[in-house]
């Protein structure tokens, strides 16, 4: 690999943060990607280690000592070729991807891993800045149709591997911009919107039709907490009449409740009612409706979510934010002989939390307070695990001031609904039942119909979202064709 000595000789270099006090004041992407000489440095860090953990700790299998070796020697085209052999979208998961395959790099046991992620998004933005990303159109039509119902990472990947191999796909998206929760639900100053527009482009030109502010539904309603801009309605059975495929991609969308008492008081929100609205008023379509402005936030949920709510605030000028999560404060640095090459439990920090946040561990929700119908407060109590339980510590009862609560705790299943209506079948967690292992991968029990990324696996990872998008890809083209030369 590039330089041999290159780990003994170089330090990690990480992509540079603009200062907290000037970053809080917009909603624009504050990281500074690395420049060529880093670029290449960081790329001779790679090991000639044998054997490449980092390849199985990606999901997409990213081809990663290849492109390292490729960005050490300046050869960038050739590393951009090999960055989009197996992942469509690097310029989102170099910016939102929490890196698992950092975590599995060799040079990790003893020192600093490798800055993939750093690398992966200079490779791309180079590739855009240089003109190199061109739409790659079929040169051969199918005449199949395929519609996607979704968005999100699972949808897109999906469709533009999908028109790459000649079908016609169109996209159905309930909200009136493309991208799902990469559009939504993601603030901008981690994931700017016309780093996905311009994604989009690419995709149109290769023949993927969007049908937004379309929601597919037997009676047109979404449960209560599910955001969207529909107004068209198709149903179920209009697109399988329709298609001669169809592939499930909307996400797992039910927000995890908190019921407690006081939970109906005013100022309590699932934390996407915060978000996507927050997104549309940068994107200069009209204003947020709940503001953090002058206010004592507080956000139940420990996760990527919690610290998107954390950043927020702090953008409308909260007067304090609280994060509380329920589990135990992990450790700060992560037992390596015991959990690499895996995703190792250690303290995270995220940009947001250096831009000002009270984080507590071990805490438990009890009650919402508030006077004449408006939250004024919390009251928690502390817990710690016994015997594999959650149990509450005597005597350990606080409240909390709090005017605004988000509940970031994830994301439970798919709209039921909308499988009903499709008639496939559910596992145990709510989630479309389809398998990724033998024949009929990624294939539910109704017939031409398919499910990818989280409406299958859960809430999970951009990345995973992608991965599952390209291999269904795969099996509906096999479907379609009786074979199919698509990677997976």
């Amino acid at each position: 690999m590039g330089k041999p000595t290159g780990f003994l000789e170089f330090e990690r270099v990480s992509e540079s943060y603009a200062p907290v006090a000037e970053r809080v004041t917009h909603y624009r992407e504050f990281v500074a990607r690395l420049v060529d000489d880093a670029a290449k440095t960081q790329g001779a860090r790679c090991m000639d280690c044998g054997i490449p953990f980092c390849n199985n700790g990606c999901p997409v299998n990213n081809v990663i000592p290849d492109w390292n070796d490729l960005v050490f020697r300046g050869n960038w085209q050739d590393a951009l070729a090999v960055l989009h052999s197996t992942n469509n979208f690097p310029e989102f998961t170099g910016r939102i991807c929490p890196a698992p395959c950092e975590a599995a790099c060799t040079l990790g046991i003893n020192a600093d891993p490798v800055g993939i992620k750093s690398i992966e998004r200079y490779i791309v933005d180079k590739g855009w800045e240089e003109g190199w990303i061109k739409p790659q159109i079929a040169p051969v039509k199918t005449g199949k149709l395929v519609a996607v119902v979704g968005s999100g990472p699972a949808g897109l990947a999906a469709a533009q591997q999908l028109a790459r191999a000649g079908h016609a796909v169109t996209v159905f998206e309930k909200n009136d911009r493309v991208g799902g929760l990469l559009r939504y639900g993601i603030p901008d100053f981690k994931l700017d919107k016309s780093v996905i527009d311009r994604r989009m482009g690419q995709l149109e030109a290769e023949g993927v039709s969007f049908r937004t502010s379309t929601i597919v539904a037997v009676d047109g309603k979404l449960p209560a907490g599910i955001i969207n801009d529909a107004k068209t309605v198709v149903t179920p059975d209009q697109l399988k009449a329709e298609f001669d495929a169809v592939i499930l991609a909307g996400g797992a969308e039910v927000p995890r409740d908190l019921p407690v008492p006081g939970r109906e008081l005013a100022g309590v929100h699932y934390a996407l009612e915060f978000l996507i609205p927050q997104n549309k008023t940068v994107a200069g379509d009209g204003a947020n409706p709940i503001s953090a402005t002058g206010k004592h936030v507080v956000v139940i949920g420990g996760g990527d979510t919690g610290s998107d709510c954390v950043g927020t605030s702090n953008r409308h000028g909260a007067v304090a934010v609280t994060q509380l999560e329920v589990m135990p404060m992990p450790p700060e640095q992560e037992n390596k002989a015991m959990t690499w090459p895996y995703w190792p439990l250690k303290l995270r920090t995220s940009s947001s939390h250096e831009e000002g946040v009270e984080r507590d561990f071990a805490v438990m929700t009890k009650e919402f307070v508030g006077e004449n119908g408006k939250l004024t407060a919390i009251k928690a109590v502390r817990v710690e695990w016994q015997d594999g339980k959650l149990v509450e510590v005597a005597g350990s009862e606080f409240e909390i001031k709090a005017d605004l609560v988000f509940l970031a705790m994830g994301f439970t299943n798919p709209v039921a609904s909308i499988l009903e209506g499709f008639g496939v079948e559910r596992d145990g967690r709510g989630n479309t039942k389809a398998t990724t292992d033998g024949e009929g991968c990624y294939a539910t029990n109704v017939a031409k119909v398919f499910a990818a990324g989280d409406v299958r696996r859960g809430q999970s990872l951009v990345v995973w979202a992608i991965r599952e998008g390209r291999q269904a890809a795969r099996e509906v083209d096999a479907f379609l064709m009786g074979s199919s030369l698509l990677p997976r």
